[in-house]
């Protein structure tokens, strides 16, 4: 917004530098701490390092501060700044409180939906997220890698990254020949009911009660198994139709929660190059053989000479069977020679922290230098209240479906005390937009390396930290911009003494494309879902405290835009985390 004033300065500097017979000072502006006034700053300590080496007898600290002084003195009364100081080695410039209110308000007012948006960066990066197995139910448990990995994919496009969201599914193994067992024996000829998820997840947790409980059923599944790994067309067949069955119940979860996908990978796509794969590894001396008392292993610790850092990766079971990291580790090839990725992203359970650096340490034996761009983002576990965490192996379980149903009918309930003239249909698709956003957000404003506990009075608490709080201030603001009963006003100085309240939330609003570039550097939705509350909150402040529709002009009309403004960066905040906001509740 500052960005000529900004290279005036830096110029008049390195001009002052230079006429001092100085060396020209290396500048990296930094935003002062807000406390009422906006400004930069840049200090001058590298500099007076620089003197002192060259044999000058200074004390650096102190030559900083001299260097600083001097410099506020001649840069004083520079067009854009109200004031400029040195203090302890820095030198401060204060923005005019009006003219950086004003800009703020038509920046983002000019661009939109655009605000806070970068330009392209010219980097590719996949983030591969949601990974269920197929034949499972969607449960809670699910839920929170998909929202994360969804917000995360948004966030970095908006950083000016072209993301590729990947899912990457588990469509073979153990889990699937209990489930293709449980319905030959007890259901074959069904087809899925209304509910597919529920149906899916329903004959899997049967079957994997009675493989625990039952030998008998143990050796039938292993017979199975066998069937499978000669292809036997019948259970191939099986196999298939009910992949599909399950792709199509995840798709309506997608569908439900708004999520999309680039690229789908399988297990089963990956396994067979895997155990070619894991062959080289062995002639090549990284893999080492210890069948048939063994396993097929990569002894990273022995290699890397660390001690229980890496330890050993399984990557072949001794009967020649797969593991995840047989797949794993062509997979993560396969992205790279397909999409010629600059990062790779992997939204796992933080249980898998150590088995997620075997296969990158493994990939950089292998001599794959991108390797050091693949980064394990982790998350950590959602419990019912109680502490009870979710599983689709026992009585815990709670479908995605039900949490969604439940939300929708407790929030069309304070939808209806709020609007009870709207038509029906209305309220049901406001009230479906406030579950998903309540649901979404409660995952979010936590940080994905702390435990979620699922909570219903603060995912749908319209006055505190949630999602409905945030989207009744858009709602609020869209209020205000209906009753003003105009298109927004022109382009307005803010010609007058702003109040505190309209401060705080012009300071706010200027955070959003920071903070939408610390997001994506740290991977963190965190930080977006805080800005979105503490706008939200800032503009209820102001809300309550300005008058807009009744103040006289210019200030009415300075308070429309800036109302106009609060709404658009409520609006952007939420969209980049994937909530919708409604425009009446």
């Amino acid at each position: 917004m500052f960005e000529t004033e900004q290279k005036n300065i830096e110029n008049k500097i390195y001009q002052y530098c230079h006429e001092q017979g100085w060396p020209e000072p290396a500048i990296q502006w930094n935003w002062i701490p807000f406390s009422g006034h906006w400004g930069i700053s840049t200090s001058f300590f590298q500099l007076a390092a620089q003197e002192a080496k060259s044999g000058k007898r200074v004390i650096v600290n102190q030559r900083a501060q001299e260097i600083a002084k001097s410099l506020a003195d001649y840069l004083g009364g520079s067009e854009g700044f109200e004031r400029i100081e040195a203090v302890n080695g820095y030198l401060n410039l204060y923005y005019s409180t009006s003219e950086f209110a004003w800009r703020v308000v038509n920046e983002v007012l000019a661009k939109g939906k655009s605000f806070g948006r970068k330009e392209a960066l010219n980097q590719r990066v996949m983030v591969e997220f949601s990974q269920p197995n197929t034949h499972k139910a969607f449960h809670v448990g699910h839920l929170r890698n998909v929202i994360l990995g969804d917000a995360v994919s948004n966030i970095l496009d908006f950083a000016g990254f072209e993301v590729i969201r990947a899912n990457y599914y588990g469509d073979i193994g153990l889990h699937v020949i209990k489930w293709l067992w449980n319905y030959l024996k007890f259901h074959n000829g069904e087809k899925p009911s209304g509910d597919m998820v529920r149906w899916l997840g329903d004959i899997y947790a049967e079957a994997d009660r009675r493989f625990e409980s039952d030998p008998a059923v143990q050796e039938e599944v292993r017979a199975l198994f066998g069937r499978w790994d000669r292809r036997d067309p019948d259970i191939v067949a099986l196999w298939e139709q009910s992949r599909a069955w399950s792709l199509e119940a995840f798709d309506q979860v997608y569908r439900t929660l708004g999520v999309r996908f680039d690229r789908v990978y399988f297990e089963s796509e990956v396994e067979e190059s895997g155990k070619e794969l894991i062959s080289d590894l062995i002639k090549k001396g990284i893999a080492r053989d210890e069948r048939p008392d063994g396993a097929v292993i990569v002894p990273l610790d022995e290699i890397f000479g660390t001690k229980e850092k890496y330890r050993v990766l399984v990557v072949l079971r001794s009967d020649g069977t797969s593991l995840y990291a047989t797949k794993d580790l062509p997979l993560a090839i396969k992205k790279f020679e397909e999409y010629k990725l600059d990062y790779s992203i992997y939204v796992i359970d933080v249980r898998q922290s150590l088995y997620m650096q075997q296969i990158f340490k493994t990939l950089e034996l292998m001599g794959y230098s991108w390797a050091k761009n693949c980064y394990h983002l982790a998350y950590e576990i959602v419990n019912l209240p109680g502490n009870v965490t979710m599983s689709s192996r026992d009585g815990t379980v709670v479908l995605l479906e039900d949490l969604i149903r439940e939300a929708v009918a407790r929030a069309l309930m304070v939808v209806q005390q709020k609007n009870p003239e709207l038509p029906q249909a209305t309220k049901e698709s406001i009230a479906r937009a406030v579950a998903l956003g309540a649901i979404k957000y409660s995952m979010l404003a936590r940080d994905n390396t702390k435990i979620v506990t699922f909570d219903w009075n603060s995912a749908l608490d319209f006055n505190g930290q949630a999602a409905p709080y945030i989207q009744y201030a858009f709602v609020r603001a869209n209020s205000i911009l209906k009753k003003a009963g105009e298109s927004i006003p022109a382009c307005v100085q803010a010609s007058y003494d702003l109040s505190q309240a309209e401060i705080e939330l012009i300071e706010l609003i200027s955070r959003f494309p920071n903070e939408v570039q610390r997001s994506a550097k740290e991977y963190r939705p965190l930080y977006l879902a805080t800005l979105a509350y503490e706008i939200a909150r800032s503009f209820n402040d102001f809300y309550n405290q300005c008058p807009v529709l009744q103040a006289e002009e210019p200030i009415r009309s300075f308070r429309i835009r800036l109302v106009a403004a609060a709404r658009q960066v409520i609006g952007n905040c939420l969209g980049v985390l994937g909530i919708i906001a409604p425009d009446v509740m």
